[in-house]
């Protein structure tokens, strides 16, 4: 059998021609719809990829802002609470110093009253006791309480007369000072005392009425004094005694 190779160097032909052919114009286009595929199929995988880590950054700044607002929510509640609770001690505080204070003022309101009603208490005891002296004088002696004042002052004047004539000195008067006015009576019986006591001394009377009752004798630089001063400061210590005590002020046995 021979071959015919003019036969098969045309096929050999056709067949290169058909595959420049498939290639030209069936796997070229083929194949660059693949490598396009595989371009956009890169392409979006990136694009995902890059949507992917900005979902990502975007989760994370979520995260992070979520945890920011509530340490700020946590910061502005305990600042709230911290506020409220100075609030409240400021409040307190001021309502226990102003009740302190209103304590304060009430117990010196009290004691204040309590000094007034006193000093009234005492005026009267004061007088009331000056009253029940002179009555008693004039109904058991039969004499003024400021002739027994006047009996009591030259009483005192005798043991010391050498003494008070030494301290008149050159001065040739003594002055009687009383808170009212002596009885005439009084005043002579005075005159007389000093006439015997102290010779060659003027007698003059005065009136002070601030002085407490009883009778003040000034001879030169000495002083010769009797008042209520000394009964009524012991009845005053005894009386602000029993108020402070809470007593009713009566006597009881063995007072003193």
């Amino acid at each position: 059998m021979s071959i015919d190779w003019i036969t098969v160097i045309a096929q050999i032909a056709n067949f290169l021609v058909l595959v420049w052919l498939l290639k030209r114009f069936l796997y070229r286009p083929i194949l660059d719809g693949i490598d396009a595929r595989e371009a956009e199929i890169t392409r979006r995988m990136a694009e995902a990829g890059e949507a992917e880590k900005k979902a990502q950054t975007a989760e994370a700044e979520y995260r992070q802002q979520q945890k920011q607002l509530l340490a700020d929510q946590n910061a502005v509640a305990e600042q709230a609470l911290q506020a409220s609770e100075n609030q409240r001690d400021s409040l307190l505080a001021d309502a226990r110093a102003k009740l302190e204070q209103e304590q304060k003022d009430w117990q010196k309101h009290l004691e204040r009253e309590r000094q007034k009603f006193t000093a009234q208490l005492q005026r009267a005891g004061e007088e009331t006791l000056l009253e029940l002296t002179r009555k008693a004088l004039r109904d058991l002696a039969d004499e003024s309480l400021e002739e027994a004042i006047v009996r009591r002052v030259s009483a005192r004047l005798r043991p010391i007369a050498s003494e008070l004539s030494e301290a008149a000195g050159d001065s040739k008067e003594a002055v009687a000072t009383s808170r009212d006015t002596l009885p005439e009576a009084a005043q002579a019986l005075m005159q007389a005392d000093i006439k015997s006591l102290l010779p060659g001394i003027s007698l003059r009377f005065e009136t002070d009425s601030q002085q407490s009752p009883g009778l003040v004798l000034r001879v030169g630089g000495a002083q010769v004094a009797w008042t209520v001063d000394s009964y009524t400061e012991e009845f005053d210590a005894l009386l602000s005694e029993r108020m402070a005590a809470g007593a009713s002020g009566r006597m009881q046995p063995g007072d003193s």
